[in-house]
């Protein structure tokens, strides 16, 4: 994450309305944190893409929104 999009304090890091418990995993796709999405109190995994598969992470966020399934969001 650059600091363009990350807002940090001494105690918590924010991305947008995500506010950034820990990271999850890395690799060389990108980073997976674990958050809250404060704007509704739920957990989330906040995947962050490296710039060379942000087109490929655009795709796989359309494909997830079009599912029903009560486990992904």
């Amino acid at each position: 994450m650059d600091d363009s999009t990350v807002t940090q304090s001494s105690d918590e890091r924010q991305f947008g309305p995500y506010r950034i418990e820990g990271m999850l995993g890395a690799g060389g796709m990108g980073t997976v944190y674990r958050a809250t999405d404060t704007r509704l109190g739920r957990s989330v995994a906040l995947k962050v893409s490296t710039a060379r598969y942000s087109e490929r992470f655009q795709r796989e966020a359309k494909a997830i929104c079009t599912t029903s399934a009560r486990t992904i969001w």
